[in-house]
């Protein structure tokens, strides 16, 4: 169906789950990105007098020492400056002023983007699961008649009617087995109730994908 153009529930999964990883590994990267960052901005500060590169101390103050690297390259008007600027002003507004409180801002910003993924990850399997089961019983639900006078048959009469029926005798028997294994010897088939599960797994979804955003943003 996809390659005719025509999108499936399958397919907008796919690509929505696609996105997700996208997304994912993006801030992965720019987490890294900013914890070398901040392995690297005290190598900025060189010695007075001196041809070396000095290591910023964990409790300097970091605004200060970018305000200075602002007043150096106030002149140059370059993508350093704006780089200065932009994180002069992020520290500032998120009141972090040491290399030590940015490091553990990072760290606690990671340690929530794995836990959301993680619950994001058992939220999607959840819903695939519900989802399989909704499927799968409205199926068995669908052929159980016809697969129950194939049986009442007589035998040289069912082969006639297998011919005739083959994908419903198969979509019920493959059905009855994936609901055996699922369900055990429960005959229970609790289709509202599994529908309702997977809309409120659907929203908590969009939520924990919400909060994804947001770290996104955090991390930008």
């Amino acid at each position: 169906m996809e390659k005719k153009g025509i999108a499936t529930d399958k397919g907008n999964i796919n690509r929505e789950i696609k996105h997700q990883n996208m997304i994912l590994r993006e801030i992965s990267r720019r987490i890294k990105a900013l914890l070398n960052w901040i392995r690297g901005i005290g190598k900025e500060e060189k010695v007075e007098n001196e041809n070396i590169k000095s290591t910023l101390p964990t409790k300097e103050n970091l605004l200060s020492v970018l305000e200075n690297l602002i007043r150096k390259n106030a002149d140059k008007n370059n993508a350093d400056l704006e780089k200065y600027i932009e994180s002069y002003q992020l520290l500032k507004e998120k009141n972090i002023t040491s290399i030590n409180q940015l490091k553990e801002s990072i760290t606690d910003l990671r340690d929530k983007n794995y836990k959301t993924t993680r619950a994001l990850k058992d939220t999607e399997k959840k819903i695939d699961d519900r989802t399989q089961l909704v499927d799968q019983s409205e199926k068995y639900l669908k052929y159980k008649d016809i697969y129950k006078a194939y049986t009442k048959l007589k035998k040289r009469e069912q082969e006639d009617f297998y011919n005739e029926h083959t994908a419903e005798l198969i979509l019920f028997e493959s059905a009855k087995k994936y609901l055996k294994e699922q369900l055990g010897e429960s005959k229970t088939l609790a289709i509202s109730k599994w529908k309702s599960e997977v809309a409120n797994l659907k929203k908590e979804k969009k939520s924990l994908y919400n909060q994804i955003l947001e770290i996104r943003e955090e991390v930008e």
